[in-house]
This record gives C-alpha cells, structure tokens and sequence, in this order.
C-alpha cells in the first residue's frame, strides 16, 4: 500500500485518541483540500500490511483512523489491513469523498468489504463553499458522518 503518513495520538480524526493512517492517492480532487500532496499515489511509501499494523500496534492506547487522500483507492489492501485492525479489538473511522451510497452501489467488492470492517465513516467530498469550523469531525456541512455499526447518521 502506498501511505503518505502514520500519525499517533490524533484529538481531530475521530473520538479518542487515535493513530491514523493517511493513505496516498486521491481521485476526487476536492477544492481547498488540507491534503492536496496525497492526490498522487506515487507520493506515498510503499508499506505492507504487517508494516502498518507494527507501527499501529506500537500505541495500544489508540483506535485507528483510515484517512487520505482517499483509503477507499486502495481498498482491495486496505480491506486486508482493516480486517486485522478489527481483530486486534480496535475501533476504526474511514474518511471518503464517496458517500456511503455510493461505496454500497460500488462493483468494487473490496469497497464494500472495507466499509463492512469499519465503525463510523466520515463520508462525502469536502466542498469549500460548504466548509464550516463549528463541525466536529467533518469540514462541511454536506459531509456525514454514519455510526455503521447502529447504520444511523450523526452530526
């Protein structure tokens, strides 16, 4: 997998402490986005699955965040890494500029099997005429964020 950045203890990328893993490659190209480097999929690290599950694994303390540029770009790798995040007991956010219907309509079976492995998704693209700061958790008011384990919406 390619993967711009492996950060811990992050407040801002879901509730908790979490470490997050900002994957490269971005095929929405969202205006005024925070992440702009992580479009290029060739800007990333190559990492394996065991790679990124040592450095997650080296703060037991935190749940995981899956970010980008866009994790679902990858998700036939990313399925496999979410999987065993899972099994390790940790709670795990995606962010995505698709939107939850879209990711469930996908003829990309590893889309949906990555959605399957997560608890809340932070979805839709980031659209600056929309952006608003009082949001927790999410950039603009178009964006949702869904507790898939209950499959209902929150703000």
């Amino acid at each position: 997998m390619r993967v711009m950045n492996i950060i811990h203890d992050s407040v801002v990328d879901g509730e908790g402490l979490r470490t997050v893993v900002f994957f490269a490659g971005c095929p929405h190209f969202c205006k005024g986005c925070h992440n702009p480097q992580s479009w290029n999929i060739r800007n990333g690290t190559e990492m394996s699955v065991e790679d990124i599950l040592t450095e997650i694994k080296s703060n037991p303390l935190t749940d995981v965040t899956l970010s980008g540029g866009e994790p679902f770009f990858q998700a036939k790798e990313v399925s496999v890494l979410a999987k065993k995040i899972k099994k390790s007991g940790k709670n795990i956010w995606i962010y995505s500029g698709y939107t939850y219907e879209e990711i469930r309509r996908s003829n990309d079976r590893y889309k949906r099997e990555l959605l399957h492995y997560c608890d809340i998704l932070v979805e839709g693209p980031f659209i600056l005429e929309q952006r608003d700061l009082s949001l927790r958790f999410h950039g603009s008011r178009n964006q949702r964020i869904i507790d898939l384990t209950k499959k209902s919406e929150f703000r």
